[in-house]
């Protein structure tokens, strides 16, 4: 039997036994090597077959020619070595061989398995293919059904999710067909490729697009020779695309993606909240980018790229953003739905700005409360603006600072010499010093920070090398100290949005209120140094609190932990309790007239048990009233129509009203104010559609995942590659890489 053309196939009493896919196990489950048979051409009329068994248990048993089992250590199989005469038993007895029993079983290492897996039902384990769910025979109790039907149902395109690859110039393993030479199996198995079974080019086309979508590739990456031969490596059955094609891919995600986006916006119940950003290239032609921020039916916040557009005018003009916001709205279908316009525009332009956005808008859209509060400044930039502020009052001791600590880092011994002198001044700091991204206000802070922590240190080092002439003086320590202090105010309040995945436009009045009010106590500081850097710090936020504060507030008091108390509160603090209950007044005045527009609008369906809870209105159906046949009864019923009257007589609250009258909620570490609000929808139906649009207000330009302290004035500029590319693509790649980012990463 070693060789398949042989006639040796140790036949006894006409019976010829025969293992296809036998795996032969020892005692101690030891495969027997080279013991893999075939079936022969010619079977005897009383020959057994056994198929496919992947365990063959002999332990410690063996089979005698009177049919007896003796001790296993009497028998001995070797390699490629044929049981012969009197070892295998009469009739239809097989030697040796048996389905496994034992509950432990030896684990599956046929490379079918890779497409299919096992599940026991009545008794029997069923194969079912991961690709079309077919369900097939595997084993029933002691018999077997193998996996050569499970191997075909994969390899010769019997299943109809896998593309099989055309058969090679051999054949496949049914062609072998006469005195042909029919290979091994480990042969015939290396030529199917199970790894390529599933291969599917047009899917790995469009994961191409969308790798190079989300990574900024550049589309050349397809002409690359070195990546050719890397794509060839892994599967050379696909054929690298040029860049035109794969420019007509991307394009295909695309418009797939924004179809997707599409339905997502027309399904949201609310408004929508806009943020531009601008781009500039080195040509100086302009960019606008919008994005679409918004909550959900389902009460979830989202925020998506919507447009990435060239218009006429570079820069942060009004016309170029009310151009690209008027083109923008009706291919979303959000026309009237428009409810703020956040940006990044400078200060001092801000009141000129918002009034021309304003009227551009008005022009094709209906804002809210007319567009009072439409256009809103980007609280991140305000942040940097001020940051930049700060650090541009000490720029003369930064730059000592800086060339000093790149002398410390120069040279070996002027690290070891730093070292020892902070030794033996037995400073306690672990502090590292590193130098700062300029353009990273924050860097720049740790960088001072660092700094004070060694400024003896640095004197005593001017004093040991003569070479080091940049030590600050007292007088800079105390600049720098001063820096510090306003800067961690700043620090601090941009780390805490940006700790915060999605935030939600309540969390930011908590943030600006305390910095307004530390700025502001600080301008009347006695020391010159710091009342110096405050008023320029102070004339920057001052002016972005005034412009914004009645926004911040109103997003607050939809906060149930908070509502007008914190308003009331940090107003007096800013203010003081006469001139501060002025500006809460303001506040509480926007907050109602902001609830008469939704009250004006429509409700989508209110149930009728609502209504009767907010009117207080007696039911209009005389039969519910319960009546008392008795006396007394016919007393009570004048008891009823008085009620009636003072129900009439009183102005029944406002849903606006009772939330605000209402305990607030407790102050709790995870507090979900989406979730709260989703939960409270019945018993606020206006109000929940009021606190849905602001709390979707997005404060902030600066996305998740983006740096708050990269935020700046100036246009963004577009490298030399994104430069070249035609609009179109352009504003394929920036929004279906923002879009792929919130899909499902297995999605063809």
């Amino acid at each position: 039997m070693g060789d398949p053309n042989s006639n040796d196939s140790s036949m006894v009493h006409g019976t010829e036994t025969v293992f296809e896919d036998c795996e032969i196990f020892l005692g101690g489950n030891e495969m027997v090597d080279g013991c893999e048979a075939i079936i022969s051409d010619k079977m005897g009329h009383d020959a057994e077959m056994i198929l496919d068994y992947k365990m063959v248990d002999i332990h410690d048993n063996k089979v005698d020619p009177g049919g007896e089992m003796v001790p296993y250590d009497q028998t001995v199989l070797h390699c490629n070595q044929t049981v012969q005469g009197s070892e295998i038993a009469s009739g239809n007895v097989t030697t040796g061989v048996k389905p496994p029993t034992s509950s432990k079983r030896r684990r599956k290492t046929s490379m079918v398995w890779e497409h299919f897996t096992t599940e026991d039902s009545e008794g029997c384990t069923r194969a079912c293919c991961k690709h079309c769910n077919g369900v097939f025979a595997y084993s029933s109790g002691s018999k077997m059904s193998g996996t050569s039907h499970l191997k075909r149902h994969i390899t010769q395109g019997h299943c109809p999710e896998i593309k099989v690859q055309e058969p090679t110039a051999g054949g496949t393993e049914n062609d072998y067909q006469g005195t042909e030479e029919k290979p091994s199996k480990r042969r015939r198995r290396t030529r199917t490729g199970y790894a390529n079974a599933p291969f599917n080019p047009d899917r790995s086309k469009s994961y191409l697009a969308k790798m190079i979508i989300l990574h900024d590739y550049p589309l050349q990456i397809v002409q690359q020779p070195t990546f050719i031969s890397f794509v060839e490596g892994l599967q050379p059955s696909f054929k690298v695309v040029n860049t035109d094609a794969i420019e007509a891919e991307l394009y295909a995600v695309y418009l797939k993606e924004r179809e997707s986006v599409l339905k997502q916006v027309g399904n949201i119940p609310g408004r929508i909240n806009l943020t531009v950003q601008s781009w500039t290239t080195s040509q100086t032609l302009g960019y606008v980018s919008l994005a679409g921020q918004f909550i959900d039916s389902e009460w979830k916040l989202h925020r998506r790229m919507l447009n990435f557009v060239m218009v006429p005018w570079p820069g942060y003009s009004e016309n170029a953003i009310s151009e690209a916001i008027s083109r923008s709205l009706p291919q979303w279908n959000m026309t009237d739905k428009l409810f703020t316009v956040t940006g990044d525009y400078d200060s001092s332009s801000h009141d000129i700005y918002s009034l021309n956005l304003r009227e551009e808008l008005s022009r094709k859209n209906i804002p809210m409360l007319g567009g009072q509060f439409l256009v809103v400044r980007c609280y991140a930039h305000i942040l940097n603006a001020a940051a930049c502020d700060v650090t541009a009052s000490v720029q003369s001791v930064i730059y000592k600072i800086r060339e000093s600590i790149k002398f410390i880092k120069s040279c070996v011994s002027h690290e070891e010499m730093f070292a020892h002198i902070i030794l033996q001044l037995q400073i306690p700091s672990n502090q590292t010093l590193c130098l700062d991204i300029k353009a990273q206000w924050n860097t720049t802070y740790l960088m001072l920070l660092a700094a004070l922590d060694y400024k003896q240190a640095f004197t005593m080092l001017e004093k040991y090398n003569d070479n080091y002439n940049q030590a600050p003086s007292a007088v800079d320590w105390e600049k720098v100290e001063v820096a510090c202090r306003y800067l961690k105010l700043l620090y601090d309040s941009a780390n805490s949005i940006m700790a915060t995945e999605d935030p939600t436009a309540n969390i930011f009045f908590h943030e600006a209120w305390t910095i307004q009010r530390e700025i502001s106590n600080a301008t009347d500081h006695q020391d010159s140094i710091a009342s110096t850097i405050a008023k320029g710090m102070n004339e920057m936020f001052d002016k972005y609190w005034k412009d914004c504060n009645v926004m911040l507030a109103i997003a607050v008091v939809m906060d149930p932990r908070f509502k007008m108390k914190i308003v009331e509160f940090s107003y007096s603090k800013i203010y003081g309790l006469m001139k501060g209950a002025k500006y809460v007044k303001l506040v509480d005045d926007a907050v109602h007239e902001l609830y008469k527009e939704y009250v004006r609008q429509p409700l989508p369906s209110t149930p009728a048990h609502v209504e009767q809870e907010v009117t207080g209105a007696l039911p209009n159906n005389k039969n519910s009233i319960p009546t008392d046949p008795t006396s007394t009864g016919n007393l009570l019923s004048g008891f009823d129509i008085y009620l009636s009257e003072v129900a009439l007589s009183q102005i029944p609250k406002s849903e606006l009203d009772q939330y605000l009258e209402e305990a607030l909620a407790p102050r709790m570490l995870e507090f979900d104010i989406l979730k709260w609000w989703k939960l409270n929808a019945v018993r606020y139906p206006t109000l929940s559609r009021m606190a849905q649009d602001v709390l979707a207000i997005p404060m902030s330009t600066v996305g998740r995942g983006s740096s708050v302290f990269a935020a700046g004035t100036e246009a963004r500029m577009l490298d030399d590659y994104q430069s070249s590319l035609h609009p179109e693509t352009l504003e394929a790649l920036f929004c279906a890489k923002d879009w792929l980012q919130h899909s499902s990463p297995d999605a063809p």
